[in-house]
């Protein structure tokens, strides 16, 4: 399936289920999985002691990361295929122009 064919795929899945929620909510449960991500991370790194060893459940835990992204935007009626090509032009643009994938303004690469 396409990118926007699973966001279609979630939205009937959330009309469905009556599970419909805000933006707010939406962006809430969002960075809530991405912080689940982060403590699957820094256990299976014994809290940066060790190298990392992921867990069965990483896959898992970045498909429910994957859905609340999905669903926040489809909530905030955004296209995320377009919005990836969009992102991917930009970082070829930064690449081909800096040599570097991140903006000047943020460490690591962020917008």
């Amino acid at each position: 399936m396409t990118l926007s064919q699973w966001q279609a795929e979630v939205a009937r899945f959330v009309a469905a289920h009556d599970l419909a929620a805000s933006e707010t909510t939406r962006m809430l449960d969002f960075v809530s999985e991405v912080g689940e991500l982060s403590k699957e991370i820094l256990r299976g790194s014994d809290y940066g002691r060790a190298p990392v060893t992921l867990k069965a459940t990483w896959p898992l835990e970045l498909g429910d990361t994957l859905f609340a992204l999905l669903c926040l935007a489809n909530t905030t009626e955004v296209d995320l295929e377009q919005a990836l090509a969009q992102a991917m032009e930009k970082y070829r643009a930064r690449l081909e122009a800096t040599g570097e994938a991140g903006s000047e303004q943020s460490v690591g690469g962020g917008g």
